[in-house]
């Protein structure tokens, strides 16, 4: 048996080889994120110093909001850009980037002086802006043409990786953008003039020169090394605090000693020109902190520089883990004890986890963790659950037998507390059911054997799920007829509720049935229910041999009498006083009559269950306040005006039982008038 229901070893199998070609398309790049954020910052705390500190070849020269209030407009004017640019290449700085997007003309007619500068310097490098939507380029928004013969650019693309996080953790090269317009991305252009070095892509590396090369991921992702670095608060780092000066040191400083100085900090390095100030809206969430745009390209022309440090785990070595995970999730399934197997899936997922941190945080290797966690995840769900089906098989087994016979809740009880299953019974307040077919034996003689199992089966079935939908106990089947109760084995407090509005589905149920059987060519039936609630004797009766749980009482016996009274009334649903007393604000009802059933001297009050309250038709309510008026003045014998009101029912709706009954009852009773102190009880003389 265990060998047949093996299907974990195929869905472990499947669950790692999907996991795996997921993880590559980065469908799952938002946990995976999640992860290498977890482990970045383990390596800003954990890993050498050589690669968590910034490089000494960057200098960031920022406008913040200081510089702004001192300067007393925003933004920075471009003829004071001119002269940062200037003072910049006269102070020897390698390279000028300048992470400010000129794309449109100066409202000032400063872009002259601005081009000129930029001519005298020779080094500078604009920023542009690659417009990518779903992952796809689709275009390049530049600095306006005047600069083009000047400067050079890159382009800017931050952007995280997934549609919910905005975390930025990689940079992505788009292959088609530098094929168009041998444009690159604006951080290895830096480095690129930096070094006087060309730039290529070859086997997924990125090559500058002969002395950087850098491994990138399948869709060409640099991953940006960030430095642990000191912040505003708990989700700020601030990279210009370290390797940064203001942009007014160079605007307004004129001292020669104070140039020299500067000239220290910038000469021969890649200078970057950009604003750290929240009135940009250039701040992107990193794993270190809330980080400016400025200071993410200084970040990864930090990481370029060092050859990119943080390389993506080759797939080779990809598929060596993901193989190992799996053969140990494979030999968890052979283990029966289910501590040892939990110890072996649950250690081996976690000494995974923690050898996926270490070589992130001592050699940067990154191995993909999220599908693996993911795929072992589902695996010990899905290897516990089959170990738990296969115990469970017997158990199983004797529930679906037994079920057949007593609701889910009598099993449960049942096998929880076996000593139940022994005579006796206890008493208890609850509601019993009886439904009947009327005219069952006629409708079998016309049917073959076949075609009379087929239809009462699907009666039976549709009638017991709703039932047992409402917490009901199925007493037993006699042919056609049903009985069940409602308020044991377990306690239902509304047990009359439950009991009137499945009885209200079963009759709405058989309305849907009837269209059913008339298309397959089969009778329709017409089935009575009667209800009634009081305190039964519940329990198993019978012989220790064989016990049946069922109900006693003279409450029981009532509700066998109401479900043969609807044929005196031409009901469906017929439900005493003391189920409606405990449920009147649940359900609509027509009161029928004060009756006298048989075996009982005490008369009880029967309505008509209708529907749900609140819920019964326009057209039914107004026969129903019509067979009221007229039931009232039954009572006070006008039989005569009574016939009137039952009359107008009729021509509501013509096949209306109750009204049909009353008339012809009140034109007896004008004819044969009642005894002198007649109460209105009717006394039925048969069981229907």
């Amino acid at each position: 048996m265990v060998h047949k229901k093996r299907f974990d070893s195929v869905a472990v199998v499947l669950f790692f080889l999907i996991a795996m070609f997921l993880e590559y398309q980065e469908v799952f790049s938002l946990l995976e994120d999640e992860t290498l954020s977890y482990r970045h910052i383990l390596r800003t705390h954990l890993g050498d110093e050589v690669f968590t500190n910034p490089s000494e070849d960057i200098i960031i020269v920022y406008t913040d909001r200081e510089f702004y209030e001192e300067y007393d407009a925003y933004p920075l004017r471009r003829v004071d850009l001119a002269a940062i640019v200037d003072r910049l290449a006269t102070l020897g700085a390698k390279v000028i980037g300048v992470d400010m997007l000129l794309d449109f003309k100066s409202a000032y007619g400063e872009d002259e002086s601005l081009e000129d500068a930029f001519a005298r310097a020779g080094n500078v490098l604009l920023v542009s802006r690659g417009q990518i939507e779903d992952g796809e380029y689709t275009g390049l928004q530049t600095a306006i043409p005047r600069f083009d013969d000047v400067t050079v650019n890159g382009y800017s693309n931050i952007s995280a990786n997934s549609a919910i996080s905005e975390r930025i953790f990689r940079l992505r090269i788009h292959e088609s953008i530098f094929n168009l317009y041998d444009a690159w991305p604006f951080a290895i252009k830096a480095v690129s003039m930096f070094l006087d070095e060309g730039v290529s892509i070859a086997n997924d590396r990125l090559l500058i020169g002969e002395n950087i090369s850098v491994q990138l991921d399948q869709f060409h992702d640099l991953y940006i090394d960030y430095p642990l670095l000191p912040g505003r608060g708990n989700f700020t780092a601030d990279l210009h605090d370290v390797i940064g000066l203001p942009a007014n040191e160079f605007l307004f400083v004129e001292d020669e000693e104070e140039l020299e100085d500067l000239a220290y900090f910038v000469k021969n390095k890649i200078v970057l020109v950009g604003e750290v100030s929240e009135v940009a809206h250039d701040e992107f969430e990193t794993p270190v902190g809330n980080v400016f745009g400025v200071e993410i390209i200084a970040n990864t022309i930090s990481t370029v520089l060092r050859n990119g440090p943080l390389i993506p785990a080759p797939a080779w070595i990809e598929m060596l883990v993901a193989a190992i995970m799996l053969v140990i999730f494979l030999g968890s399934g052979l283990i029966q004890n289910p501590l040892k197997r939990n110890l072996l899936s649950i250690g081996a997922t976690l000494l995974f986890i923690v050898a996926a941190s270490w070589v992130y945080v001592a050699a940067g290797v990154i191995v993909s963790m999220s599908y693996v966690v993911l795929a072992a995840f589902l695996s010990i769900i899905l290897i516990n659950l089959r170990f738990y089906l296969a115990e469970m098989s017997q158990k199983t087994m004797i529930r679906d037998m037994f079920s057949q016979y007593l609701s889910p809740d009598v099993v449960e009880d049942l096998v929880e507390d076996p000593s139940k299953v022994q005579l006796g019974g206890e008493e208890r307040e609850m509601t019993a059911f009886f439904s009947d077919v009327a005219g069952f034996s006629s409708i079998a003689e016309d049917l073959s054997p076949t075609e009379l199992v087929h239809l009462l089966n699907d009666y039976l079935t549709e009638m017991c799920n709703i039932i047992l939908s409402y917490r009901g106990t199925i007493d037993k089947f006699e042919g056609d007829a049903i009985i069940a109760f409602w308020g044991a084995p377990a306690v239902v407090p509304d047990h009359a509720r439950r009991a009137c509005l499945a009885s209200i589905d079963m009759d709405k149920r058989l309305v849907e049935l009837r269209e059913q059987w008339k298309a397959d060519s089969l009778p329709a039936l017409k089935v009575r229910m009667g209800l009634n609630s009081g305190l039964m004797v519940v329990g198993n009766m019978g012989s220790e041999q064989r016990l049946d749980y069922t109900m006693m009482g003279d409450s029981v016996n009532l509700a066998a009498r109401l479900e043969g009274a609807n044929k005196a009334y031409g009901s469906n649903m017929m439900i005493s006083e003391y189920t409606y007393a405990v449920c009147a604000d649940e359900v609509d009802v027509r009161e029928l009559d004060l009756l006298r059933v048989v075996g009982k001297t005490e008369p009880v009050t029967v309505y008509e269950l209708l529907d749900r309250k609140n819920q019964t038709s326009a057209i039914r309510a107004d026969l129903v306040e019509r067979f009221h008026k007229g039931l009232s003045l039954y009572k006070s014998a006008d039989f005569v005006t009574a016939c009137d009101e039952f009359r107008a029912c009729l021509e509501i709706d013509a096949l209306d039982g109750p009204a049909e009954v009353y008339l012809r009852r009140c034109q007896s009773y004008i004819n044969d008038p009642p005894d002198v102190g007649w109460d209105g009880v009717f006394t039925l003389t048969e069981k229907g």
